[in-house]
């Protein structure tokens, strides 16, 4: 209950503004101003699951862990053209995205680390199985989707908006017992990081 609490009350820093109690290791720039737009997108191209939140028609929240590729700052995630993830993101065309990024190095084989994540929203087009998009993506999309059900599947395109919500990247370890330390906000768009 405490912790819950305490996510509540602790404020997000956003990249270059310094947040309350969130001191980096040399003592002079909080931590959560050093993360970048381009930090946050190098750990988005690098993981590869995802965890994909939407609503149903009758606006009941879902969530499913998806395997994506980052293609020219799009998400993509190849689906079953019948299943429930394109049905009800076709319907909406809104989704959230949390990305757990592995922390800890070796400690985590030997200890219980959670994950950092990067989280935010944005708009999902549900590309039916060969058109255009799907067709000139499939060679980089390979790898999601085993050869005999590529002709048949359908692809989720998100296209990022707003900020990233990071919390635990770019931090030490014991800084995530801070939410205001851990915490940032970084814009997703490299125009709006360098204003």
């Amino acid at each position: 209950m405490a912790t819950t609490i305490q996510h509540q009350q602790a404020r997000v820093g956003r990249a270059g503004e310094g947040v309350p109690g969130a001191v980096s290791g040399d003592g002079r720039q909080p931590t959560a101003a050093r993360l970048t737009t381009e930090q946050v997108w190098h750990q988005v191209a690098k993981a590869s699951f995802a965890v994909l939140g939407y609503v149903t028609p009758s606006e009941e929240p879902r969530s499913s862990g998806v395997v994506y590729k980052l293609i020219e700052g799009r998400l993509y995630v190849a689906v079953a053209p019948d299943s429930w993830k394109a049905k009800h993101v076709a319907a909406s065309g809104r989704v959230a995205v949390t990305v757990p990024v592995r922390r800890g190095g070796i400690l985590s084989l030997v200890a219980s680390i959670p994950p950092a994540t990067i989280s935010f929203h944005g708009a999902a087009i549900v590309h039916p199985a060969g058109s255009p998009e799907v067709r000139s993506a499939w060679k980089e999309l390979a790898s999601l989707v085993p050869a005999e059900r590529r002709a048949s599947a359908a692809v989720i395109e998100v296209v990022p908006e707003g900020e990233f919500l990071t919390y635990a990247l770019g931090i030490p370890l014991r800084k995530m017992l801070d939410p205001a330390a851990a915490q940032a906000r970084v814009p997703v768009s490299r125009e709006e990081s360098t204003r």
